[in-house]
Order: structure tokens, then sequence, then C-alpha cells
């Protein structure tokens, strides 16, 4: 424990009778400065003693605090199964133990069958809960917009046009839907091999709408324990309710709705049991016109015919590998800011890289740079699009010998 600062010493004045007029003013002038020098130590001592004692104060608050809380008896969450006319029945989370047990008069009005409460030992109803939301539905929102553009993806006009009718149409002009007569499509289906732009088209869908964008993997969905990816699929649905206008965008979607088979074991059941409670959240999208889904999928054979009905996924869009006039204007967009030599022909490098996908042009397109780089330049040729060929296809175990430009 620090000790208490001592005071200091009081200066004292003791003056000559004999001192002239001059010499008593010059002996009381410096004993006053003694005085204010004086005071000044101990308003500073004081100052630091007041906020000693604030600190010490908080200190004792939070030890009262602490010490109440440490007397008091943990409360345990629990469901209201069924609100009756003489109390509820709540079943305690973690044992599944339901009780009968009496509901306060400040709760009668409020609660609800399902809602969550806290009991204490007795079972006794102490407070009711805010509703339960999975942390991890509420990290899948995307807050910021992608800066992905329509613009960014090339060879894929077609299904730019579809995805925008069956997205962004229903939450921009929905009256012309109602005019019309027609329910919009309430969910699609991106399918096709791997690279070829799917992802991208979902970003440029949350970049092009001021809906709320909720990006999620199917993996993540499967869960170790029983019931825990149903609960996660319905606070996703929950979390998309609330902050309508959204969109879903569920990426390999295969993972958790993969074709039912006669499997016992309890990870396949978990899986279907997650994949039923997505087929019912996607049920009542038709009464939800503010909320669209996109899914997307390089496996659809994989895929379960449940899922693929009319109502879950009214559009099936397959964005296949780019043909030439794709793959050029994929290069077109991926050496945009590269500084290029007058030599370089897209047209040329459209027709060698035939069965490239989106991403390897891409990375066709990265690749050529480092090669400039390497050799200390600072514009991209032709012989650097060779060198980077024969490392993307020196990459891929199904591609043949590397392809000569001339």
């Amino acid at each position: 424990m620090s000790r208490s600062p001592s005071l200091p010493e009081r200066p004292r004045l003791e003056l000559d009778p004999d001192m002239t007029p001059s010499e008593r003013l010059g002996a009381l002038q410096d004993h006053f400065e003694q005085l204010v020098q004086v005071n000044r130590e101990l308003e500073d001592q004081l100052d630091s003693a007041r906020e000693r004692r604030e600190a010490l104060t908080e200190e004792v608050d939070g030890l009262e605090r602490e010490n109440e809380t440490l007397k008091a008896s943990s409360l345990y969450v629990a469901t209201a199964e069924e609100i009756l006319d003489d109390g509820v029945v709540v079943k305690q989370h973690g044992n599944n133990q339901e009780v009968l047990t009496e509901l306060p008069n400040t709760l009668r009005e409020g609660l609800e069958a399902g809602d969550r409460v806290a009991i204490n030992d007795s079972f006794s109803i102490q407070s009711q809960l805010e509703s339960e939301t999975d942390a991890r539905a509420q990290a899948m929102e995307v807050d910021e917009s992608p800066t992905v553009t329509y613009d960014d993806i090339g060879g894929l006009e077609e299904q730019i046009n579809e995805v925008r009718e069956a997205v962004e149409e229903p939450l921009i002009n929905a009256e012309q839907f109602d005019t019309v007569g027609i329910e919009p499509p309430s969910g699609v289906l991106l399918h096709g091999p791997p690279g070829t732009g799917k992802t991208m088209l979902a970003r440029a869908v949350a970049n092009e709408t001021d809906a709320t964008f909720i990006k999620m993997a199917g993996s993540e969905l499967v869960r170790k324990f029983i019931g825990e990816g149903s609960r996660l699929v319905r606070d996703l649905f929950e979390l998309a309710s609330e902050r309508e206008p959204a969109i879903i965008f569920i990426d390999e979607i295969d993972a958790v709705a993969a074709k039912r088979t006669e499997s016992k074991t309890s990870g396949d059941a978990e899986v279907q049991r997650t994949m039923m409670q997505l087929l019912s959240e996607m049920d009542g999208f038709e009464d939800r016109g503010e909320i669209r889904i996109i899914a997307a999928t390089n496996r659809f054979d994989m895929l379960d015919r449940a899922i693929l009905r009319p109502g879950r996924f009214d559009r099936l869009i397959e964005v296949p590998e780019p043909d030439v006039e794709g793959r050029k204007r994929i290069l077109e967009i991926h050496t945009e800011d590269m500084s290029l030599a007058d030599e370089v022909d897209f047209e040329h490098l459209a027709e060698v890289t035939d069965g490239f996908s989106g991403a390897e042009l891409a990375s066709l397109a990265t690749e050529a740079g480092m090669f400039a780089i390497r050799d200390g330049r600072t514009d991209v040729r032709t012989e650097d699009f060779e060198d980077a060929l024969e490392k993307v296809e020196a990459g891929d175990d199904s591609a043949g010998q590397p392809v000569a430009f001339y």
C-alpha cells in the first residue's frame, strides 16, 4: 500500500528589528514567494488525493458488485413450450427437462410459446430473454458493397440479364410484376465449371442493389451437433426478414443439398435434417416479396431433385466456360490497368486459350505481368503471355502440351 506524501515544511519569517524598511520589504517578498510555492505543492497533493479517492471508490464499487454477483445464484436458460391458464411449461436447455411452473403476472401479457426465459433453481421464471440469433448468421451480413460490377464480368451477357431479371427487377420494380400479375422468381441457381464467374455474378448483384447482401458457404451449414445446422438456417432467414430487402447467396450449395441416400449414419442424417430446414425456409419465399436467394454450385449433378423444383429455384442458369469473344473480353478486363506492348493481340490470345475459364484467364494475365517484372520491364509483351501460358498449363494436369503463339 503506497504511503501518503509528506507535507511540505511551513516557511517561517523572522524579522530583525534593526532591518531597514527596504530590507524588511525584501524579506517579506521572499516569504510571500515561499508561501505561494508551498500552496502550489499542497494543491497538487490535494488533486492527487482526490484522483486516488475516485480510483479507490470505483474499485470498491466494482468489488461490491462482484461480491453481490458471487452471492447471487445463477439462472438457467429455458424455453416456454406451452402457455396454460394456470402456468407455463418450460424446457430447460441442456437437459431438455420439462417443468410446469407459475407465470409471473408481469410476463403474462408479453410471453408467447417459443420465447426464451431465465429460470432459477426452483424453475421459477425470473425474466424474459431476447430472441436468440446465431452470431455466425449475424457475421454473414455484408455491410460494405463489393467493388465488382457487371462491367467486370466478360462473356456472360445472357446470364447477367437473367440474374438481373430474377433478382434486381423484383426489388427495384416490384409494381411491374403486380401489374402483369405474376410472382417474381423466388430463387436463382448458378451452375457450371469452377472459375466461370458464378461468385462474381453474386458480388455484382450486391454492388448494384441497395439490398442487404448475406453470403455464406454451404459447408458452413454442416454442423457437428444435432439441430445446430437447422438452427443456423432458421436464423439466417430470420436475419434476412429483419433486414429486407435482402439477398441471400449460398455458395457451394451441393455441400448441404446433395441427393439423399439410405445412409443411417448420424452425420448424413444431420446434413439431411439441415437440408429439410433449408427447403422449408425456401418454400416461404412466395410471401416474402423483398427477399431473394442466389445459390451456386459446380456439381449440379449432385443436387437433390427437391431443391430444384419450381418454387425454390425458379431459374437454373448455366454459367459455361467462355467462348472466343468471352475470353477476349475477359482478357481485356483483366489487362485494363496493365501496360501492354502494341504487339499484344487479344484475338489470338483468345483463340489459343480454348477451354480456359475466367479465373484461369485472370491468372494468365497476372503471370504475364510477373514475367515482365522479372525481366525488369514495365510493359507486358507477347513473349510474357507465352511464358505465362506454359506456366498455367503446366499447373493443370488435364492440359496438353503448351501452345505456341506464332
